[in-house]
């Protein structure tokens, strides 16, 4: 690796670096507005300028100068002073003074940095430039008179989201970023760009002088809309989350974080349950907890365990999910299940029902073949990750199922899964790509297993894998893609039905006397048989409320400490933000009350002792974050005849990104977004 110096530091940095990123390995700050790490090198600003010996005596842009052995550079030199102190003045010479009424007001780039690098005083007298605000929809607000054109909105929106909506038009003193027609950003991850604009030209629309940055208290946490488990940190004022914003990690989500799980907030603090409900003559009557306790425990006393079960909803915890299975084992019953969608999936292996390639060894694959998923939908951050791998290696992706813009070229294979036995025997174009592959991997999604002929369809794609190298002692390339957070958690913990148990249709369709439905909403609640008797325990009034014969209010993922296994397996953990609303509960909370009424006390009276529960049940919980790589030393497959293959053709379970889940409907933010989409006109209103 080349040697440079960097103010008096030596340092070894990989050849093709330039001086910004070898400053970076020495502890070197240079400041910057157009550099971004995770984009490709513009050279817009400026405001990076260094001074290299022995280079023409001139301030040089570090960001995009590469590194040569036994340079010595200096980045505090006078001249670099000055010529930042010039940068600055330029930039500064049409940015408005909008500081005191600016949302970016306490973590702006241009404050801190002309605090730091510009000078004191401006030259510039004459009238400054005025530009005209652009419609970007309802997530992102603009405030063009202060875009100092670095292009890192361009740059992700094109590069990273893959769906190019904004561009420069004009140039020079008249140059404006925006979208070349006035519409909506059609990303779903264009909430980013606000994190990304070093200036205050791009905020938050929803957020938008609601508060500033030191008002809030800052929790770390784990998204639970969908079932990538990006890392998050809640903001909150009081008991309200005003903001969510993604953190940094690079296994998982990197930086970014879909616009759902950001602007979403809104519908935490609509239709909340903040009180128990008891039905009486018919009609919900509000009832204190002993009430709704006492009807639940009457019912459950006459009954016998196999008339008794349990559904575990998309948003639920590790710790929720132990504690109402444990309670519901004590009487007897082995009648539960996650799978509201009915999802085929063996469980007899974990490796048959995880994304084992795991989300950052997407970038290692060279071919990949997705199979009734729509992951710009299900996972948009995950989706990133595979037109990142695209964009960088040209690396060949086919789709079966549905045909769609996954924002990245792929090929279409047909939308039945008997294109599965076409790239078996050979007779399709892309299995000779599939064979040459050294990493090929599979992803199947949630739209393949919820079908009547979902296990063939996992064996069909075991099958495969196995056949064209997929499966190596260091290489696993099958891959289930989950939607739900809680899915891959209630399977580790064994939430399905035990030997003589009852699978979903049979729980909802009838087949029990008493429901227990933790936060389950994603199946029409109305179908249940009237004569059985549902509990729903969940924070919003959603399907599964309106059925319910008691209701006990839960607390949202915001508001309780939580362990969440993603699509991955990776075990993670969120914090309590603030408290749950009224007299709402911690989900295990109440279960573990419950259960001294009902005459079953559960052995945890702390969440410490509950989780020990969970590492005993699976002892993959007593590890955090940390996920293995591992390949695939076992080929035989899962259950399934992979010759039984339907003609009818593949959809994804997810047709609205926006509305998937209690939180989501709730949120008007979310609504404007379907109508944004659906009806374009409705955008610029």
């Amino acid at each position: 690796m080349p040697k440079v110096t960097i103010d008096g530091i030596e340092v070894d940095a990989p050849a093709g670096s330039t001086i910004l990123q070898a400053a970076e390995l020495a502890g070197i700050e240079i400041p910057r507005f157009c550099y971004h790490e995770r984009l490709s090198i513009a050279g817009n600003c400026r405001m990076c300028l260094v001074e290299v010996e022995k280079a023409p005596p001139k301030p040089i842009a570090s960001c995009g100068y590469p590194i040569a052995e036994g340079m010595v550079v200096h980045t505090n030199s006078k001249m670099v002073r000055n010529a930042r102190r010039g940068v600055m003045e330029f930039l500064l010479i049409n940015h408005p003074l909008d500081c005191p009424i600016c949302d970016q007001g306490g973590e702006c780039d241009l404050q801190d940095q002309a605090l730091g690098y510009g000078m004191d005083h401006s030259r510039y007298a004459e009238n400054k430039r005025a530009v005209p605000d652009k419609n970007l929809g309802p997530l992102v607000k603009t405030v063009m008179n202060r875009c100092i054109h670095c292009t890192r909105c361009i740059r992700f929106i094109t590069e990273v989201a893959g769906v190019p909506d904004l561009g420069a038009t004009n140039r020079g003193e008249h140059m404006e970023v925006g979208t070349y027609v006035e519409k909506a950003l059609g990303s779903e991850l264009s909430g980013n760009i606000i994190d990304l604009c070093p200036v205050g030209a791009l905020t938050s629309k929803p957020y938008a002088f609601v508060a500033r940055p030191w008002e809030l208290s800052k929790t770390d946490s784990i998204d639970a809309l969908d079932a990538v488990g990006a890392n998050i940190r809640i903001d909150a004022r009081g008991n309200e989350v005003l903001r969510i914003l993604p953190r940094i990690n690079d296994d998982v989500n990197e930086e970014w974080l879909g616009d759902k799980s950001r602007f979403s907030l809104d519908g935490l603090k609509r239709r909340r349950l903040d009180r128990p409900w008891v039905r009486q003559n018919g009609k919900l009557r509000e009832a204190s907890w002993a009430e709704a306790f006492d009807a639940i425990a009457a019912k459950l006393k006459s009954l016998p365990g196999d008339r008794i079960g349990a559904v575990a909803g998309d948003l639920c915890d590790a710790e929720s999910m132990m504690a109402l299975k444990d309670l519901l084992a004590s009487f007897g019953s082995q009648n539960f299940d996650c799978r509201q969608d009915g999802a085929k999936i063996d469980t007899s292996r974990r490796d048959f029902y995880l994304f084992n390639t795991t989300i950052a060894g997407i970038e290692e694959a060279d071919a990949i073949l997705i199979v009734g998923s729509n992951p710009r939908r299900e996972a948009p951050v995950l989706n990133a990750r595979i037109r990142k791998v695209w964009s960088a290696n040209a690396t060949p992706v086919a789709v079966i199922g549905a045909d769609t813009n996954l924002t990245y070229p792929v090929t279409d294979l047909g939308p039945a899964p008997t294109a599965l036995s076409s790239l078996f025997d050979g007779s399709h174009a892309f299995a000779r790509i599939l064979e040459d592959a050294k990493r090929p991997m599979i992803i199947i999604g949630q739209g393949a297993l919820a079908r009547p002929d979902g296990t063939s369809i996992l064996a069909a794609a075991w099958r495969l894998a196995a056949k064209f190298g997929a499966l190596t002692p260091d290489w696993h390339g099958f891959n289930v893609l989950h939607t739900a957070a809680a899915r891959v958690g209630a399977l580790d913990l064994g939430f399905l039905p035990g030997p003589e148990g009852k699978a979903f249709e049979s729980l909802v369709g009838g087949g029990v006397d008493f429901l227990w439905l933790l936060g389950a909403d994603e199946f029409d609640t109305m179908a249940i048989p009237a004569n059985t008797f549902v509990v729903y325990q969940g924070h919003h009034g959603d399907a599964g409320a309106h059925r319910a014969d008691v209701i006990l209010p839960g607390a949202a993922y915001t508001e309780k400490s939580g362990t969440y296994v993603n699509t991955e397996g990776r075990v993670q953990r969120g914090f309590s933000a603030l408290y749950p609303p009224g007299d709402a509960r911690e989900d295990w909370r109440i279960l573990r009350a419950f259960s001294d009424v009902a005459g079953k006390r559960l052995p945890y009276d702390t969440i410490e002792a509950l989780r020990a529960r969970l590492e005993k049940v699976n002892p993959i919980f007593a590890t955090l974050s940390h996920l293995p790589r591992f390949g695939c030393s076992d080929q035989s497959g899962p259950v399934g005849d992979p010759n039984v293959l339907s003609y009818k053709p593949l959809v994804s379970p997810m047709q609205s990104y926006y509305q998937t889940d209690p939180i989501s409907r709730a949120s008007p933010t979310m609504a404007a977004c379907v109508a944004a989409h659906t009806q374009p006109a409705l955008a610029a209103e």
